[in-house]
């Protein structure tokens, strides 16, 4: 992911790229508009595998300590977030709210994906550590992901009237009620039709896929953002032989050919030039700092509160502060919707 976006960095408007001759040259227009749409292809299926791997049955199973720990990480930095947003107040196209939403997720969110590999890696998924943590990121970031398809309906709605809020939120509550009591069992019903020991074929897999596509367009033409859609289609599948194979034919495939590309394009829009003087420079060091601090001194507070270990507390409250994609993805949607300027794309 980070020589990814250091070659985007390098190819873009940053280095390389402030040569007019180079940009027109490599990156013309009709080439820049491919690699965008396989990038955003890639991140639809991307988080649609995210879905598929979260076990809704671990929210449940969450005790009181997780959830705490969720608040006390998430509520810190959100806030850290949102109370710079007044230094930005000229520097943003939408309304108010939607820009402190916003910044509050996108200093908050933390990355399951990035924090499911680093406990695989290090053998704790199956301790407590593991377990509290793998919780507290799963609804963490259901709960991101939820205030940034709001963050998204208000911006859609910020040049109509306040029923076309409403009326963006409420559609989206359709869509979700609709996937878990029409869609889900439809599935289901699919698979107790294949014999046992069978494996699903081809035309089972495409539908699946097909059916990505149709949830991502249905809640951008909603007026959420189309990874809201695959996310929550990728929830709603059962978890067992479907998901399984599911995750074996696209994750490769996916993080490993498109998602590079997401990153690569992610550097290409980032300009460093847009930064002026030290002074930039050390804001925005400080306010990265304090979101930091912020998340790791909530979690280790509430874990000692529980009279958890000091080293084992640590240790939690800094795994709460896995970065990667998911901080990249509402930079991105941000920027698309035209939250950020190019200063504060850089600044999460």
């Amino acid at each position: 992911m980070v020589m990814d976006m250091q070659g985007g960095v390098i190819l873009g408007p940053s280095i390389l790229g402030r040569s007019a001759n180079f940009s027109a040259t490599i990156f013309p227009l009709r080439s820049i508009m491919v690699l965008e749409t396989l990038a955003n292809v890639g991140l639809l299926f991307f988080l649609f595998i995210v879905g598929v791997e979260m076990d809704l049955g671990m929210i449940r199973k969450t005790s009181q300590k997780a959830m705490v720990i969720v608040i006390a990480c998430m509520s810190l930095p959100f806030l850290i977030g949102s109370s710079t947003t007044f230094l930005f107040n000229g520097e943003t196209q939408v309304n108010h709210l939607s820009f402190v939403v916003f910044m509050g997720v996108s200093l908050s969110v933390i990355a399951f994906p990035v924090l499911a590999r680093i406990l695989a890696e290090l053998k704790l998924l199956n301790t407590e550590i593991g377990k509290i943590a793998m919780s507290a990121a799963m609804m963490n970031d259901i709960c991101a992901w939820i205030l940034l398809a709001l963050a998204v309906a208000l911006v859609e709605s910020n040049s109509s009237s306040t029923l076309a809020s409403f009326y963006v939120i409420f559609s989206s509550i359709g869509f979700v009620l609709m996937l878990i009591f029409v869609v889900r069992p439809g599935i289901e019903w699919f698979i107790h039709r294949i014999p046992n020991g069978e494996s699903f074929s081809d035309y089972h897999i495409c539908l699946i896929l097909t059916g990505v596509f149709v949830c991502g367009f249905i809640t951008d033409a909603i007026g959420t953002h189309s990874i809201f859609g695959a996310f929550v289609f990728g929830l709603i599948i059962p978890k067992g032989p479907l998901a399984t194979t599911l995750l074996e034919k696209l994750e490769d495939f996916v993080t490993m050919l498109l998602l590079p590309l997401y990153f690569a394009i992610s550097g290409l829009r980032t300009d460093i030039s847009s930064v002026n003087g030290k002074g930039d420079y050390g804001f925005f060091i400080a306010i990265i700092v304090l979101a930091c601090v912020g998340k790791v001194a909530g979690t280790l507070l509430i874990a000692l509160y529980y009279k958890m270990p000091f080293r084992e507390a640590f240790v939690l409250a800094l795994l709460m502060n896995t970065k990667g994609l998911t901080e990249m993805v509402v930079l991105n949607v941000g920027k698309d919707q035209k939250v950020y300027i190019n200063t504060i794309f850089l600044l999460p």
